[in-house]
């Protein structure tokens, strides 16, 4: 074969790898549903990953003991303070909240709801960042589980993200 017919085949490998890094994530909705999660997320080869560990309430009262719910608020609270820690770490490095692919909370049940995580009030924070409410579509899959406790006992919630660079 002439090299005249081989540079454009050449030249066509050589652009694959940069077709590949250039693919968007896919973000898969929950059919039928406006819940503001994604059912699945798929990330294209040569995208960068970022871990971010995960992330527990700032202290809202200080005056309050130091291991009460008082000292770090109800569930939505403790919520908003924990996504806005991960939100200025993402903006920290080029990032934002549209780039998270993938988030597990893990929430605390206490004697103030019966024993059971605050679903709702996670939900009335998480809304503040992610789905219509948010103005912000791009959503992340995500689980939320109860767990027995975290280090303090006045936390309800920590939780942890992967982004994607773009």
């Amino acid at each position: 074969m002439r090299l005249s017919r081989r540079l454009p085949l050449m030249l066509s490998f050589l652009a694959l790898p940069l077709a590949a890094q250039a693919a968007d994530v896919v973000r898969v909705p929950i059919p039928g549903s406006d819940f503001p999660i994604a059912a699945a997320v798929e990330v294209p080869a040569g995208k960068a990953t970022i871990y971010v560990s995960g992330k527990v309430p700032a202290v809202a009262n200080a005056s309050a003991p130091k291991d009460s719910v008082e000292a770090f608020g109800d569930t939505k609270t403790q919520t908003i303070s924990v996504l806005t820690q991960i939100q200025k770490q993402l903006e920290g490095m080029g990032l934002g909240m549209k780039d998270v692919v993938k988030m597990q909370a893990f929430l605390v049940g206490g004697p103030e709801t019966g024993g059971k995580m605050d679903f709702k009030g996670f939900m009335e924070g998480y809304t503040q960042f992610f789905g219509k409410d948010a103005k912000q579509m791009n959503l992340p899959a995500r689980s939320a589980f109860q767990i027995a406790a975290l280090g303090n006992p006045g936390m309800r919630i920590e939780i942890e993200v992967v982004a994607v660079r773009p």
